[in-house]
């Protein structure tokens, strides 16, 4: 997903790579701290917010962004890397468990407050993650929001943004490593992603539907990688949430209790 501007600087397109130069510099510091600390940290989470950055940066920067200002095919990829497989590599990285691992003990006690906090638990309920994060793509793609983000740069770069913070705190609600104020149980995070998979490609099938004009091939195939790319993402998400179900040992999907309220991770 990239900016389409006609001429004078890419505001997007610098601000991206110094933001993952920022990230991965701060990811870096708190790894270095934590073993000094007489923590160790899981390279393969390292690698995963690495790449994660990496996607991300591409999306905005780069010959895909660069492409993207001419093609609906490449804008798509670059959604889909911005939005859906940026997140979950980065959620993967587990960064807010390396924080509470590297810094000071009354540092992170303030952070953990933090995560208890009322907005958060309010943002990190699964059906409010989901209408951000799809949501958001519906107000972007059926509305003159991404053709007022084109014309005006600081719009855009609050567009991207949005679409990569919606799309990581959907994926960690889901997946996410990291300390939550409460998790919902399998079924009900299954039952959300479904639902949320749907509305993506309703979303997708209308862009397919309303392509017309000289272009109209690029900004078909542009919808049917929004559809199965989503698809797939979707696809590695449900079977993340799977995997960590049978890891829990709850084998019944929770049928048993109904109505029970998951215990948080922070209580």
């Amino acid at each position: 997903m990239s900016g389409h501007h006609a001429g004078g600087v890419d505001l997007l397109a610098v601000l991206g790579p110094v933001v993952a130069l920022l990230a991965l510099l701060a990811y870096g510091l708190l790894v270095g701290r934590a073993r000094r600390r007489g923590r160790s940290w899981s390279l393969r989470r390292t690698a995963s917010w690495v790449v994660g950055c990496l996607l991300a940066t591409a999306a905005v920067s780069g010959p895909l962004a660069a492409a993207a200002t001419s093609s609906w095919t490449a804008h798509m990829a670059g959604h889909v890397l911005l939005g859906m497989l940026a997140p979950l590599l980065l959620v993967l990285g587990a960064p807010v468990t390396l924080a509470l691992n590297a810094l000071s003990v009354t540092t992170a006690r303030r952070l953990s407050r933090l995560l208890r906090s009322r907005p958060l638990r309010a943002l990190t309920e699964p059906t409010v993650a989901a209408v951000l994060a799809v949501g958001g793509l519906w107000l972007i793609y059926a509305t003159p929001l991404l053709e007022v983000a084109h014309a005006h740069p600081p719009v855009d770069v609050v567009v991207h943004l949005h679409v990569l913070l919606a799309g990581y705190l959907f994926t960690a609600v889901l997946v996410g490593p990291d300390p939550l104020p409460h998790r919902r149980g399998t079924r009900h995070l299954l039952a959300v992603l479904v639902l949320a998979l749907a509305a993506h490609d309703v979303l997708a099938k209308r862009l397919y539907a309303a392509a017309t004009g000289p272009d109209v091939l690029d900004e078909q195939r542009g919808a049917l990688v929004m559809y199965y790319g989503g698809d797939a993402v979707d696809l590695l998400l449900a079977v993340l949430v799977c995997l960590r179900w049978y890891r829990s040992g709850q084998r019944q999907l929770d049928l048993e209790r109904p109505r029970a309220r998951p215990q948080g991770v922070l209580g």
